[in-house]
C-alpha cells in the first residue's frame, strides 16, 4: 500500500497529499456502506423499548416516505438516531453533522434539533421542559421540525407497524451519501 514519508503535515509534498487526496476520495465513496453498517448496529441499541432503534429508524423513514416527504427528509428520518451508540448525550448533533454536506439546510436544522423537540411527547414525565423547543418558535423551520417528530419521530416505536426494509431504502441512502459534498448546485450550506 502507498503511504507518505512525512512525520509532520508541514513536511509533505504536493505528490503526497495528491496521494492522501485520491485515498480519501475512495474512502468517501464507501461512507454509504459505513452508514448503512450504523444503521443495522442500531438494532443493539436502546434496550428497554418495544423496538430497536434500528426497527425505530425504520418505522421512522416509512412513516416520512408514506407521508410524502422528498428524498433528502426521508434519508433524514433513517439516520437521525445514528448517533445514539457513540454519542447518547448529543445523538442528535452527531446525527446532523453526518447529513449535513449532503442535504439542504433545512433538513441538517431538522436531525439537529429533533431531540429538543422530541422533550415534547416525554419531558415532563422525567422533570425535563418539555417546552424547550419553545425557545425555536418562530424559527424558519420549527413547524418542519414539529411535524417530523409529531408525525414520524415520537409514532414509530411500534411492534406492529409495517416498516419497509432497509433494502428500500439503500438506493436512498447511496444517492444521498455519493453527492460531492459541499457543492452549491446540490447543497444549500446557508444556514440562518
Amino acid at each position: 500500500m502507498k503511504q507518505v514519508n512525512f512525520t509532520r503535515m508541514d513536511a509533505g509534498t504536493r505528490e503526497e497529499y495528491q496521494l492522501l487526496s485520491d485515498l480519501e476520495r475512495d474512502y468517501i465513496d464507501a461512507l454509504p456502506d459505513r452508514v448503512i453498517a450504523g444503521l443495522k448496529l442500531l438494532g443493539n441499541s436502546m434496550q428497554g423499548y418495544r423496538v430497536s432503534r434500528f426497527e425505530h429508524s425504520l418505522q421512522t423513514a416509512t412513516r416520512a416516505e408514506a407521508d410524502g416527504a422528498d428524498i433528502e427528509m426521508v434519508v433524514a428520518a433513517l439516520i437521525h438516531d445514528i448517533g445514539d451508540d457513540l454519542a447518547p448525550a448529543n445523538h442528535s448533533e452527531m446525527a446532523a453533522a453526518i447529513i449535513r454536506p449532503y442535504v439542504r439546510a433545512e433538513v441538517t436544522w431538522v436531525v439537529a434539533m429533533h431531540g429538543t423537540f422530541q422533550l415534547y411527547y416525554y419531558g415532563d414525565k422525567l422533570d425535563l421542559d418539555r417546552d424547550a423547543r419553545e425557545r425555536h418558535r418562530g424559527h424558519q423551520w420549527f413547524g418542519t421540525c414539529e411535524r417530523f417528530c409529531e408525525r414520524w419521530d415520537q409514532m414509530s416505536f411500534d411492534p406492529a407497524y409495517p416498516s419497509k426494509p432497509l433494502s428500500h431504502f439503500e438506493p436512498m441512502v447511496r444517492e444521498i451519501f455519493t453527492r460531492r459534498a459541499f457543492d452549491p448546485a446540490v447543497v444549500q450550506r446557508d444556514e440562518p
